[in-house]
């Protein structure tokens, strides 16, 4: 707390210089709106903590295991859904999308003998041409999305009882690569110590890289003090997780899948040109073309990743069973990739979230179904604690917004 000279950044206010410490410049952010992943953060721990008090089997090693495997498929799906949130816009089509990839895939693979691979890349090719459809139509022709994913919820659902023919369920090679997404571990436990320890120093490096350039050109940055508590908590929560995975089969090899997703889409978001438009889209469609973007083909190739995400989950969720099934692509599912995008930060309004609140999400989303399974209570149950979660994430949402106009920031 030393006498150094404030700085005004970009936005009119001080940064967040050492001076002002780094509790009292994460307070100033929240006050501005700007809540991160605490409030996902702080449900997730409320709800590991009352089910762990009501069944001790909550948190071992088994059930954390298959919680990380359990997210994957719906995660993949509301990871394109938080792109689509991201432009202030919303895709109904996604849980029949994955299931049309998923029956591509095994009429592809098991009636026409298709090898897995490019069984699995035509499935992919086909959830994006279904975004390209959608895109086209709401970005060319000027259809709401809603309502042209809307279509596409019935038309693409169509398809695949078409694609499916007179077969409500068509199983693949359990041994094979796609089945072997969800049961394969790496088991050496440097697997997942490793990775561990690779996620928190980059995220390290990455933070202190960023701040130093915010710093350089005088706009507001995170003290080096919160980059140190952010990094070690990062790492004391990434040692268990690998501690917990190790305890039961190790590292899967879909959440490792997962993860690099993840990963590897926020980068494209945050450190992109690309990814500057989309978020540059939500915050204002006509100020984003002002300022040079093309925003038709940005709405296009949202849509079409959307849909791509769509069927990479629709291959894990089949890859669960070792099936793809007519009864796939459920309302239940469309609503839990929308919420998981939702309760783990992503905003409705646009312009606010990140591919990790898609992993946050789900992560509580299927905490609860899995604590409502160990306490053998009703799926009536799970619906309606799951629909409280997502009332509270959207008036939270709402709330910071409004606290973001406030300051300026929305």
């Amino acid at each position: 707390m030393t006498g150094a000279t404030d700085r005004t950044g970009a936005a009119g206010e001080p940064s967040a210089a050492p001076e002002r410490g780094t509790l009292e410049a994460y307070r100033r952010r929240l006050r501005g709106g700007d809540l991160g992943a605490v409030p996902v953060v702080l449900g997730l721990l409320v709800i590991w903590g009352v089910f762990q008090g009501l069944d001790e089997n909550f948190l071992s090693p088994r059930n954390l295991s298959n919680i990380s495997v359990d997210i994957v498929g719906t995660g993949m799906i509301a990871v394109g859904v938080v792109f689509v949130l991201l432009i202030g816009q919303i895709d109904l089509s996604v849980a029949v999308v994955s299931a049309l990839a998923a029956a591509v895939f095994a009429v592809l693979n098991v009636v026409h003998g298709v090898p897995e691979g490019p069984a699995v890349l035509l499935a992919l090719l086909c959830g994006a041409a279904t975004g390209a459809v959608h895109g086209f139509v709401f970005a060319r022709i000027g259809v709401p999305v809603f309502v042209v994913t809307l279509a596409g919820l019935l038309g693409w659902h169509g398809m695949m009882l078409a694609v499916m023919g007179r077969q409500g369920t068509i199983n693949f090679d359990d041994r094979g690569p796609v089945a072997r997404l969800s049961t394969f571990y790496f088991t050496d436990v440097a697997a997942a110590y490793g990775l561990a320890a690779l996620g928190t120093a980059v995220y390290l490096l990455t933070a202190y890289r960023t701040e130093q350039r915010r710093r350089a050109v005088g706009v507001p940055a995170r003290t080096y003090g919160e980059i140190a508590v952010r990094t070690a908590v990062l790492a004391v929560l990434a040692f268990a997780a690998a501690y917990a995975l190790n305890a039961f089969r190790g590292l899967p090899l879909a959440l490792l899948i997962f993860l690099v997703v993840v990963a590897g889409l926020d980068y494209v978001l945050r450190r992109t040109r690309y990814g500057r438009r989309v978020v540059a889209l939500g915050s204002g469609v006509e100020a984003a073309r002002r300022a040079g973007v093309n925003v038709a083909r940005v709405q296009i190739s949202v849509l079409m990743l959307s849909g791509t995400m769509a069927a990479a989950g629709g291959l894990f969720i089949a890859s669960r069973i070792a099936s793809a099934t007519q009864t796939a692509g459920s309302a239940n599912l469309l609503m839990n990739a929308i919420a998981a995008a939702v309760i783990g930060g992503t905003s409705l309004y646009g312009g606010h979230g990140s591919p990790w609140s898609a992993l946050l999400g789900m992560l509580v989303i299927q905490s609860i179904a899995s604590g409502m399974a160990l306490l053998g209570l009703a799926s009536a149950v799970q619906f309606m604690i799951t629909g409280g979660v997502l009332l509270v994430a959207v008036v939270v949402d709402t709330l910071a917004r409004r606290a973001r106009r406030m300051h300026g920031r929305a």
